[in-house]
């Protein structure tokens, strides 16, 4: 009987969130990241450590990444996850920046053969217009951001794919973004319309985007799920997902 796949480090977690969802600008200090994405999505406009030995002089570090950001017309933002070290937390705490926004970071070993999803699901490259607008379309986007977020889908380096599933109208009801990153598949972008939430489509562009990576050797499944999001956390749980970690962000008082 074959040896189910042991879940990935927190390290191999982030690296490959990192390549699944990347930044326009990037500026690496030591073991520490700074990234830039115009201000869209916080995990593309944050700062991070990836070491937790590389706690040191964190005060300092902390402020001239803020200067940064703020050069880039951006909140100065810390990704507090479990390899920021004890250096980087008390640095942290004595500036007084304040916690918000904690998210859980789960996995699971992809099964064998991936049940195949439900429904009508069309699949696209990131880059199509059917695909990035109806992903903007379902969750929102304001059409400034919608040109960030096709800047950011021509950089993903790495495989990656579109899914998007229709209501009987015809009409997008869910979209994912699936993407493979050697042998861990990263599920980004999932969000349903609000009008057909419980009705199995996120459900069904989950399933697509993971049994998609599997063909394309993924061997591990990896998501990222606000703490809050209580039906999506019990989507995923449903699903076979199990908690990693949890991260949050830190940004400083206000002036």
């Amino acid at each position: 009987m074959a040896q189910e796949p042991a879940l990935p480090s927190v390290l191999a977690i982030e690296a490959a969130c990192l390549s699944a969802w990347p930044a326009i600008a990037l500026v690496h200090d030591g073991r520490w990241i700074w990234r830039f994405a115009q201000g869209y999505s916080k995990r593309s406009n944050a700062f991070q450590s990836l070491d937790p030995a590389d706690d040191g002089d964190a005060e300092a570090r902390i402020a001239a990444l803020s200067t940064l950001s703020r050069r880039h017309d951006i909140e100065p933002c810390f990704r507090v996850t479990p390899l920021a070290g004890p250096g980087v937390i008390a640095a942290l705490d004595g500036l007084g920046w304040t916690a918000f926004e904690e998210s859980r970071v789960l996995a699971m070993p992809l099964a064998p053969a991936m049940p195949a999803p439900a429904g009508d699901i069309r699949t696209f490259n990131p880059g199509d217009p059917r695909w990035y607008r109806a992903e903007a379309a379902l969750a929102g986007i304001d059409a400034r951001s919608v040109e960030t977020l096709r800047t950011l889908l021509s950089l993903i380096a790495v495989d990656s794919k579109g899914f998007v599933a229709h209501g009987r109208d015809g009409t997008p009801a869910a979209a994912s973004l699936g993407v493979a990153v050697g042998d861990i598949g990263v599920y980004l972008n999932v969000v349903t319309d609000r009008a057909r939430r419980r009705q199995g489509f996120g459900r069904a562009v989950v399933q697509a985007a993971m049994s998609w990576t599997q063909e394309r050797g993924a061997r591990l499944a990896v998501v990222q799920v606000v703490s809050d999001n209580a039906p999506a956390i019990a989507l995923y749980e449903s699903l076979g997902f199990v908690e990693q970690y949890r991260y949050h962000y830190r940004r400083p008082p206000k002036a």
